[in-house]
């Protein structure tokens, strides 16, 4: 019997492994192979069907309309001036009403959203871009159907283990093993699509003619508000691999090695009065 468990289990794995790098592909803006469990249409449909109940989280949307109406503006301009364009996106940028949390996030397929409290604290349409143009990047980059791929190759690798191993502990070390790989994807996921984000981010902002250098000035707002009173998810959901602001400003040399075009600009300053503060 226990060799009949190995057996089968050993047979499952193979599968797994098998399908996950049957799944690899070439992203054609990115240039990184990488298993993808979704087709874009499925990412579109997931991120749609997501973006009501995550919009819901962060207070619902923004009753601000200048807000709303630039973050509309940057967040085209972003799309309709970059390789993003080519893409099967469906993106829409939205202002969520809440302003105690610093977040910005996408969403598979294209929503991508913005905090009251992040909105509140950027300068300038540069550092805008600069937050808008991070979260494409996440889009354009396939980071969740990525991440989705590798959770689905974990579970079924440790389905295998639990099947290989269904005596008194098996449960236990099924768990375990989940654990494990969980913690894996997790950590892949911030070291490597975080940088290629800000990659994407810098690139992007340049394309749309913005100063790349407001996404470094995203990065110490960052930095201060998840030491103050706001509580910075965007820290926790986007992990800081190392020093950002420094590879930033090592992307920016590399893409600008002698200084950054004049005709690139901070834009349009964003004052108290497009910044007015929703209630607490």
């Amino acid at each position: 019997m226990r060799r009949g468990r190995l057996l089968t289990g050993a047979m499952m794995a193979v599968v797994a492994v098998i399908s996950y790098y049957a799944s690899k592909q070439t992203n054609p803006i990115t240039g990184r192979t990488q298993a993808i469990a979704l087709n874009p249409k499925q990412e579109v449909a997931l991120g749609l069907r997501a973006a009501p109940q995550m919009a819901r989280q962060f207070g619902g949307e923004d009753r601000d309309a200048a807000a709303q109406a630039l973050v509309d503006e940057v967040g085209r301009k972003l799309v309709s001036s970059t390789a993003a364009a080519s893409t099967p996106y469906k993106f829409e940028f939205t202002v969520l009403a809440d302003a105690k949390t610093v977040n910005a996030f996408a969403l598979p397929g294209g929503p991508i959203f913005i905090t009251r409290a992040l909105y509140n604290q950027l300068e300038n349409e540069a550092q805008l871009a600069g937050v808008l143009g991070h979260e494409v990047g996440h889009v354009v980059g396939r980071h969740s159907a990525e991440k989705i791929a590798r959770s689905e190759f974990g579970k079924q690798i440790v389905g295998a283990i639990g099947v290989a191993t269904s005596d008194d502990r098996g449960g236990g070390i099924g768990q375990m093993g989940a654990a494990v790989v969980n913690k894996m994807m997790q950590l892949s996921y911030g070291r490597e699509d975080e940088l290629q984000s800000d990659s994407l981010g810098v690139r992007f902002m340049a394309e749309s003619g913005y100063d790349p250098h407001g996404l470094i000035n995203v990065m110490e707002i960052l930095a201060r508000s998840s030491g103050g009173k706001r509580k910075s998810e965007f820290m926790s959901s986007h992990p800081d691999p190392g020093n950002r602001s420094v590879e930033i400003q090592k992307e920016i040399a590399k893409r600008f090695p002698q200084g950054v075009p004049s005709n690139l600009t901070l834009g349009r300053p964003l004052g108290p009065s497009r910044r007015a503060t929703s209630p607490s």
